[in-house]
Formats: C-alpha cells, sequence, structure tokens
C-alpha cells in the first residue's frame, strides 16, 4: 500500500494541516510510507505527538481503526493518544486495539486461547495471590526452604522467576547478574518454577506475566491464529520500544510478520534493564526488519540550547557502534550554561541546595513546583531532606517514601530502639514479628514472660531472651531463628555500652537483620546500601540517647507530611521515576565516582545504563541545571571518605559548563 499525500480524508474525518503542525522530523516520520520504521525521538522531542498524528496520518490514508495496533507501555499513556487521536479524527478509542502489552495480551488469550490449551474461563490473580500460590508451592516441594532467613520469601523468589521469563534467560543467568545474593542456592529455584507452573494450569489461573508468555506461545504454536493477527494489523505501532523485554520484543516481532511496523523509543533512554529491559531490542531492530526506514527526530522544545550541549556531550562519550547517532537541536533562545558544583561534602550540598532555592523562589520568582532534585539511589537524598527540613524548605519525594519511614530503615531503627530501651514494647513489636509464624499477639506474650524472667532473675531484658522459659513461647517455625536474633541483639547491646552510635548501627547491620534482608527484599544490595548511609548519620552523635530523638523529630518536624496538592514544594526524585517528566530548575546531586554511576556498575566494568541515566537526568531541565559533587562521603557511604568526580563529569569538555566552586560557610 502506497500512501497518497494529497488524498482527501475519508468521510467523517477532518482535513488535517499535517505540514503545518509537525516540523520536518516529525512529518517525515509521521507519513512515511508503509513498512519497518524506527523512529528515534529524542528527549523533549514530541513523541507522543508523534504516535499521535501517525495515528490519525493512517486514518486520513483510508486505514480502519480496526486494523491499527498500538501498544504502550501504561494505560495512560495509551489513553492520552487516543484520546488526542479522538479530538484530530473524531474517531472514539473503542473502535481500536490498543492499550498495554498485558492488556491486549489478556485480550488476545480470551478470545484464541484455546488453541493452546487454555480454557476461556481462565482467570487471573494479582501480585498477592502469585506469591501466596509459589509460597504453597515452594512448601510442597521444600517444606523447609523458607526457614532459613538467608533464602529469598515468596516476593522476591517470585521476583527472580519473573524476570527469568520476561527475559528468556535461564534463572542460573538472572541471578548471576541480578541477585548476587542468591547464588549459592540458586539450583533449587528451576523446581519451584516448574511446580508452580503446574499448579497454576491445574488452578486454571494465570498470572500477570502469563499474559505475555502464554500470548508469545499462542502466536508461536497456533500459526492460524499468528497469520490472522498478522495480516488483520496492517500497522502495528510501539512506544517507547527501547523499554521491551524479550517477550515483548518477540510478540512485536511476530505481529509485525509483513513488516508493518513503527518502533518509537530512543536508545539513550533504555534505563530499565533491572525490570527486564533489553537494550539489544532497539539496537537489533533494523536487523529483525529487513528495509528499515530510520527517522530522527531530533529538535528539543524543553531545554536552552546550553543544555542540550550538555546532553549531546553525554551522548558523544557512548562507546562506537553500541549506540545511534544522534544530536539534539534546541528550538529556544541561548541562557546560561549548566553549572558544575563542587562541595566539601554531603552536607554543604545540601546546604548549597538550599541557598540557590531560596534566591530562586523569593528573588527570581521560580515556583518550587517547577525545581527539582534528582539522585540515582535514595541514600543520597538522606541530606538534602535533613536539611529542608531543618530549614522549613517544603518538598515532596514523588519517589517513594522518605528515607527514615523506610520499610528497612525503620526496621533496623527499631532493632537499636529496642536494645536501648527494651521496655519499648513499639519497637519490640516491629522487629520480632519479623520472625516467622511470630504475630503481634505472640510477640506480646514472649515479651511479657522476658519482661517477668528479667525482674525475677534481676538481669537486662535482653539477657533473658535466649533462656529456656522465654523460648518455649517462641513459635516452633522461628526457634531456629531465635538464638542468631538474640546474639544479634546482645552484640548491638554490648557496641552501645563499649562504643560510638555509629558503631552500634553497623554491628546491626552486619548481624541478624543484614541476613534477613537478603531473604525479605529481591533489591537487597540496594537496601543494604542505604542502611550503611545510617551509618554515616550516626557519626555526628555522640550519644544514642540523641541519635535516636533526632531521627524522630526528623520526621515529625518535616515540611513533607503537611504538603499538599495546593502547596508549592519542591520535588525529590530518583532519575528513574523522573523519566517523563520535566522542571524549569533541576538539581542532581551525588555526581561522584561509585554513587552516580554506582560501585556495583563500575566493578561490573559496565556503566553504559548509567551514563544514559545520566543522560535523562541532564535532560529534565528546561532552564537551569546544576550537577553537584561531593568531596568526601559520609562515613560509610560508597566509595569510601574521598570521592572522585563522576567520570561523566570528567567526560565532558570543559566549556559545556561553569565550575562553581562553594567557599566554606556556604558562599558562592
Amino acid at each position: 500500500m502506497d500512501f497518497d499525500l494529497d488524498a482527501r480524508p475519508p468521510s467523517g474525518i477532518p482535513p488535517i494541516d499535517f505540514r503545518g503542525e509537525l516540523n520536518d522530523d516529525q512529518y517525515n516520520a509521521v507519513t512515511a510510507e508503509p513498512g519497518p520504521l524506527l523512529v528515534l525521538a529524542g528527549a523533549g522531542s514530541g513523541k507522543t505527538r508523534t504516535l499521535t498524528y501517525r495515528v490519525a496520518y493512517l486514518l486520513s490514508q483510508g486505514v480502519k481503526p480496526s486494523e491499527i495496533l498500538l501498544l504502550t507501555f501504561t494505560n495512560k499513556a495509551s489513553k492520552e493518544m487516543l484520546h488526542r487521536v479522538q479530538e484530530l479524527t473524531g474517531i472514539e478509542p473503542a473502535r481500536f486495539w490498543g492499550g498495554t502489552f498485558h492488556s491486549l495480551g489478556h485480550r488476545a488469550l480470551r478470545i484464541y486461547g484455546e488453541a493452546i490449551k487454555l480454557t476461556r474461563n481462565f482467570t487471573i490473580i494479582d501480585a498477592d495471590e502469585s506469591e501466596s500460590l509459589l509460597k504453597q508451592t515452594v512448601e510442597s516441594v521444600d517444606k523447609t526452604f523458607f526457614k532459613d532467613k538467608t533464602h529469598p520469601r515468596p516476593g522476591p523468589l517470585f521476583n527472580v522467576l519473573s524476570l527469568a521469563r520476561n527475559t528468556q534467560l535461564s534463572i542460573n543467568v538472572t541471578v548471576q547478574q541480578n541477585f548476587p545474593q542468591y547464588d549459592e542456592i540458586q539450583h533449587r529455584f528451576e523446581p519451584f518454577a516448574e511446580a508452580y507452573a503446574k499448579r497454576k494450569q491445574e488452578q486454571n489461573v494465570v498470572d500477570y506475566d502469563d499474559l505475555l508468555e502464554l500470548w508469545l506461545k499462542l502466536l508461536n504454536e497456533a500459526p492460524e491464529v499468528a497469520e490472522y493477527f498478522a495480516h488483520r494489523f496492517r500497522h502495528v505501532l510501539v512506544d517507547e520500544y527501547q523499554d521491551t523485554n524479550t517477550l515483548q520484543a518477540q510478540i512485536v516481532d511476530k505481529l509485525a510478520a509483513h513488516h508493518q511496523v513503527m518502533a518509537v523509543g530512543d536508545d539513550a533512554q533504555c534505563i530499565y534493564s533491572w525490570r527486564g529491559a533489553d537494550f539489544e531490542n532497539i539496537m537489533t531492530f533494523e536487523g529483525r526488519h529487513p528495509g528499515t526506514v530510520l527517522h530522527r527526530i531530533e529538535t528539543n522544545y524543553r531545554s536552552t540550547p546550553e543544555i542540550l550541549a550538555l546532553a549531546n556531550g553525554v551522548l558523544l562519550a557512548q562507546p562506537v557502534g553500541r549506540h545511534f547517532e544522534k544530536e539534539l537541536r534546541a528550538d529556544r533562545d541561548h541562557s546560561q550554561k549548566p553549572y558544575v558544583v563542587q562541595t566539601m561534602d554531603d552536607r554543604e550540598q545540601a546546604e548549597f541546595i538550599i541557598k540557590r532555592i531560596r534566591s530562586l523562589t523569593e528573588d527570581e520568582g521560580i515556583s518550587a513546583n517547577e525545581i527539582a532534585i534528582l539522585y540515582r539511589s535514595h541514600f543520597l537524598a538522606l541530606e538534602v531532606q535533613l536539611a529542608f527540613s531543618k530549614a522549613g524548605v517544603p518538598y515532596q519525594i514523588t519517589s517513594g517514601v522518605k528515607f527514615f519511614e523506610r520499610q528497612h530503615v525503620r526496621d533496623l531503627v527499631a532493632l537499636v530502639r529496642f536494645v536501648y530501651n527494651p521496655a519499648d514494647t513499639q519497637a519490640w513489636q516491629r522487629v520480632v514479628v519479623l520472625l516467622p509464624k511470630i504475630g503481634e499477639k505472640g510477640a506480646q506474650k514472649i515479651h511479657a514472660v522476658a519482661l517477668e524472667n528479667a525482674q525475677l532473675l534481676q538481669k537486662n531484658l535482653i539477657d533473658v531472651l535466649h533462656t529456656d522459659d522465654v523460648k518455649s513461647k517462641v513459635a516452633k517455625a522461628a526457634r531456629d531463628d531465635w538464638d542468631n536474633f538474640c546474639d544479634s541483639l546482645r552484640q548491638v547491646a554490648s557496641s552501645m555500652e563499649t562504643d560510638t552510635p555509629a558503631a552500634a548501627i553497623e554491628t546491626a547491620i552486619d548481624s541478624w537483620y543484614g541476613d534477613y534482608l537478603k531473604g525479605a527484599f529481591a533489591d537487597y544490595v540496594d537496601r543494604f546500601e542505604e542502611l550503611k548511609a545510617l551509618i554515616g548519620f550516626a557519626g555526628r552523635y555522640e550519644e544514642m540517647q540523641d541519635l535516636l530523638a533526632q531521627i524522630v523529630l526528623l520526621n515529625g518536624e518535616t515540611s513533607d507530611r503537611q504538603v499538599d496538592g495546593d502547596t508549592e514544594a519542591i520535588k525529590l526524585t530518583t532519575v528513574h521515576q523522573a523519566k517523563g517528566l520535566e522542571y524549569d530548575v533541576v538539581f542532581v546531586v551525588g555526581l561522584a565516582d561509585g554513587q552516580f554511576p554506582g560501585r556495583r556498575s563500575i566493578e561490573a566494568d559496565d556503566v553504559e545504563e548509567e551514563r544514559r541515566l545520566f543522560y535523562v537526568a541532564v535532560t529534565r531541565a528546561r532552564n537551569e541545571l546544576y550537577l553537584c559533587y561531593p568531596k568526601v562521603a559520609t562515613r560509610g557511604g560508597p566509595g569510601g571518605m574521598l570521592l572522585q568526580p563522576s567520570r561523566f563529569l570528567m567526560e565532558l569538555p570543559t566549556d559545556l559548563y561553569e565550575p562553581l566552586r562553594i567557599k566554606r560557610r556556604f558562599g558562592w
């Protein structure tokens, strides 16, 4: 099918001035002839607009809505695009096959699943139900597996199996690359995966991952269905193609067997490998779809020329042959260069940010809502949160909760609180229920018996927890862990008596709770690093009571609690969560080797995804960009005491930014 650029739109579709409403790059992509198309849409270049107008253009050329398949990653993106299409053409979204990969997989399986022996009345189980079913399955295979606290709990185990399924890698490779804490036991996971799959089949249920796996199976094993889809959808459009995992890319390849596919994405923004996204999908697209025409959309409407010049500098540092050549062009007037800000440490970094924010909001009239602090990992924002709380600067964390409210941080603080004050029943409750088969009532009974024994024997409560009388009240499933748990409490208590609060925190991290963390969280390594940041925070206090009091006061006094939709507040977010967003002013913090890029990436000699993450951070800024790095890390932070500037900063030509050195006492 060839397109007639001068053709009149079908009846009912209003005329659209594609040439007048699109720039040259967008227009060329939107009006491209049918065939395999790879559209590289740079940051801020109007990707959504291009996709929307492509759908409208296809309709104007006589393509029926039912012949267009639009694949997205979120329902929000799908609804937004189809709503815009409706505004342009008057055609209602319900007439399209448009939605997320999973929703369309469900739709296909519901209609054609019998071709792979999937009954039409199958039901979908949610994440909690999937974990529960996996737990039952594992216990039927090995009833002792979950008794070892270093083994993954059902949730983390499900994460391991899910990632292996979505990447189509073996469990062994998946563990080696993403979950090194389970390396010694990964050989036990395969029987669990097989038994779990069998149990789902017996119960006629599917989980979230099955919606992709079975859809692909349908396309591979039912050729008549695959051919039907390939002919029905004359045009397949894929949004954010760089984020596709192996399953999703294979589904697209099957659906686009006749190569009527437009994949829109940006290789420079592929930053989600940890959840299965495969960078190779976009890099090998041309090879899998012969005759692919490549379109670049490089005009950026978001940022100043100076910010884009720095962003292009980041791209130039990528390895040759491992990326698509691109150069962002600005549509805005010139302004100031980005600043690279060197501070003595994290606290000085935070003080600089506060001082600059006050100038921006009070003197220059910039809304606090248009200012963002971006960071690689949560622990890098700790000092900023503390400084903002102390100074009364309203802020809102858009990627989770405050540092001291994160689950693992609260767990560890509760453990330390209990050791410091064994009468603190709230702290006791939070910690002891982490042991298997101990609930709130069980925790209360154990604590009551321990108090009686402590009074009777005239000993510290922690010293009597290991006695037979107390242990008899402990659930049998928890007794294997009990002695280790009690030993850990005694170690922390001993450290409190003879050493600093920081040392006591370190002891708590390296003992029982550190082992518990391995099994409780699939992202154990990241959470462990966050806990290490507590050591640095504790280092500023000489007395444990002062440390514990300050943690509570900081949480109670923070202005974040009062922020609502009508209150202007600085946005604090990880770079991952900031993708797709933009702000007038952006501060990127913690730009030191070992922090950004992270230590694990450096040790693995693989920092390319981190470099792409840095590119995403830079391109969130519209008007002003501050790239900040401390010379000294807080004690316990990755990289040691002395830090080097991020290699991503060192790679940049010096004419792309202005160095800004902090004078002592926070002037500049």
